[in-house]
């Protein structure tokens, strides 16, 4: 009977799901094969008839990255010198010349060069322009230019930089640089350990777990894992680190996808260094991706307690995919959700507004999840918490500060003027911060605050309708009074400010280790760390224990 009925029901409603499904990926591969070609088609006819001479390449790029950001931000193309750099944020190995660099119009502005590599050899500084390199003239170069800053191992390279408005000559010779994912650990206290994790390259999870058994040794009983500013990396390195101090085969993180291959459950695979040692996490909302694994699943399986402001909320998964030419895709294939099944990304790319700016979740709709001891917990914007430190999330006026590099130009003029303060930690004076408002002043510095920019649009906008000369008057008086209220926003946020521009001179001075040490005994988010670590009263009522 049982028999028959499966013969007669059960094996047609498979066979017709098998149908469905035939049916499905027979449409949807026709209608790829079909955009394809009007689109191959297109772009034939557009390079042969247009007006003047194209270049497909380019067009082609302009292409398909026009097509990938109507997707999510991490869902990329590669070109061969992309695919490059791509494979240096995996390893964190390269030969080059050991700096953090950026363009800024015809120049290379060198942002912070590494103790001991080839750039910092050769004598240079933050805030020094590179503006030749061999026989090219950066100006001249339209591709990225930091790509002839690299080459084989000994290659000398001469350049010709700006410093203080004078023109200068230097020969650096290539070497191997190794960027670390552990670029510092040391100890606050007798027993509290301390732990910066800057990258989830190849290497974190044994780096990280060196500086842990290092720290146990020199008597560390307790350990700060600090996460801030870490944009994440490799999804395998975060379970890694997290089975430092968690048991073989727990959940770390689950993958959720429409493709099953890529539904995946990430467990702890080896024996743990210390399953018992009090920990406590920093994260900031710059702490994205793999370090959100670390901290959410952390939090959820009740192992650490997690300090700072809110992280980023990136809760996307991506893949590299080899295409042709050596070129790739970087696509987003899953979500990831933490132990306790909450999938913390922050933005909605499938709705995005009239501007075409993803949506965010409202905190009122945000989903209730449970910690393995049962505190509760929430989806949908970060990892939250549980000693949130407001005083350390930057006022508008200084992110606008740090963002226009006011802060970094003023520390590049400060150092040339001070050169000789060697290891002393530079205090910002009221008589150092009255000469920074004066170098805003000089410098002509435009804050390009929302308000500020808004307003600009506004009188370019008047130009365009031939209506500025009728609003002229207002325009400046809207203008004195934005400038009167950023001024006194100067004032109102000294204090933070003082602090950042002592910490980039710190970096001018000891270099990045000493803005490290600087931090061990003056930064708040670490201060709050240890004192709960050094509390087993409010660290066990934390974590319910």
């Amino acid at each position: 009977m049982i028999s028959a009925f499966k013969k007669k029901y059960i094996i047609p409603v498979i066979a017709s799901g098998f149908l469905y499904v035939g049916a499905s990926f027979k449409e949807d591969f026709f209608e790829v094969a079909k955009q394809i070609e009007i689109f191959t088609t297109l772009f034939k006819e557009l390079n042969k008839n247009y007006v003047d001479e194209t270049n497909p390449g380019e067009l082609m790029d302009k292409a398909i990255k026009g097509m990938l950001a109507s997707l999510d931000p991490y869902t990329v193309f590669f070109n061969e010198q992309d695919v490059v750099k791509f494979k240096i944020n995996n390893t964190g190995e390269y030969t080059g010349i050991g700096v953090l660099i950026t363009r800024k119009e015809d120049r290379l502005i060198i942002k912070e060069p590494y103790k001991n590599f080839p750039a910092d050899k050769a004598g240079l500084k933050a805030g020094d322009e590179i503006i030749q390199i061999g026989d090219v003239l950066i100006a001249d170069f339209k591709d990225d230019a930091s790509q002839l800053l690299k080459g084989a191992k000994n290659t000398k390279i001469d350049i010709k930089y700006i410093r203080q408005g004078k023109t200068n000559a230097t020969q650096i010779v290539l070497d191997e640089v190794e960027i670390k994912s552990v670029p510092f650990y040391g100890k606050i206290d007798e027993k509290t350990g301390y732990i910066v994790l800057a990258h989830f390259n190849k290497k974190a999870g044994l780096e990280t777990k060196n500086a842990l058994e290092q720290l146990k040794k020199e008597g560390a009983e307790r350990i700060v894992l600090d996460l801030r500013d870490n944009p994440g990396g490799l999804l395998n390195e975060a379970v890694t680190i997290c089975n430092l101090f968690v048991p073989k085969n727990e959940i770390i993180v689950t993958t959720k996808s429409k493709i099953d291959k890529h539904n995946n459950v990430y467990k702890t695979t080896k024996e743990p260094v210390d399953t018992e040692i009090p920990l406590a996490i920093i994260v900031n909302g710059r702490s994205a991706s793999a370090s959100e694994i670390v901290s959410g699943a952390l939090q959820d399986l009740d192992r650490a307690v997690i300090v700072g402001s809110r992280s980023f909320g990136k809760g996307l998964v991506q893949r590299p995919v080899d295409l042709t030419y050596g070129t790739q895709l970087k696509v987003t294939i899953s979500r990831y959700y933490t132990p306790s099944g909450r999938c913390i990304q922050a933005l909605d790319y499938t709705r995005k507004d009239k501007n075409g700016i993803a949506t965010k979740r409202d905190e009122k709709n945000y989903t209730a999840f449970k910690t393995k001891k049962g505190r509760t917990v929430y989806d949908g914007g970060g990892i939250q918490p549980d000693i949130a430190i407001e005083e350390t999330k930057l006022s508008p006026i200084a992110e606008a500060l740090e963002r226009n590099d006011a802060i970094f130009n003023f520390a590049t003029q400060y150092y040339f003027k001070n050169p000789n303060l060697g290891n002393t930690i530079p205090n910002i004076s009221e008589s150092d911060y009255q000469d920074f408002k004066q170098f805003l002043k000089t410098s002509k510095f435009s804050f390009n605050t929302q308000t500020e920019l808004a307003l600009k649009n506004t009188l370019a906008t008047a130009k365009k309708e031939q209506i500025d000369e009728a609003i002229a008057i207002e325009y400046q008086q809207l203008l004195i009074a934005l400038q009167k209220s950023e001024n006194a926003l100067l004032d109102k946020n000294q204090r933070e400010i003082k602090h950042l521009i002592q910490e980039e001179l710190i970096k001018r001075y000891q270099y990045q280790e000493g803005l490290y040490q600087f931090y061990l005994k003056n930064n708040i988010e670490i201060k709050r760390a240890t004192q709960v670590l050094n509390s087993t009263s409010e660290y066990n009522t934390l974590l319910k224990m």
